[in-house]
């Protein structure tokens, strides 16, 4: 098989998107076939409340702003990458989370 020539990708971003969305948390899970990343911002204060059984829960009402999916493979380098941009943000900043 021949080598691939390098690949130089042109990315368009929307107008719409550029502001972005703010998320509180993201939540991930998968299928055998894709992950999914929930990009979730709270929706108003969390509130007490209790479960079916009577036990005291805090219910956190949040609404999901973004929903990426990514193939299986891809989860690696978006890890990498991620990793990789937290160390540049710790150097940069000279914080660190720990969290």
């Amino acid at each position: 098989m021949a080598d691939e020539a390098p690949r130089q990708f042109e990315i368009d971003l929307p107008p719409e998107a550029v502001p972005g969305s703010y998320a509180d948390f993201a939540n991930v899970w998968h299928t055998p076939d894709v992950f999914v990343m929930d990009f979730v911002s709270l929706a108003r204060p969390p509130q007490s409340a209790t479960d079916a059984e009577g036990n005291p829960i805090t219910v956190v009402p949040g609404r999901v702003v973004q929903r990426v999916r990514i193939p299986p493979h891809q989860v690696f380098e978006l890890a990498k990458a991620l990793t990789q941009q937290l160390e540049f943000w710790e150097q940069e900043t000279g914080r660190r989370t720990d969290g």
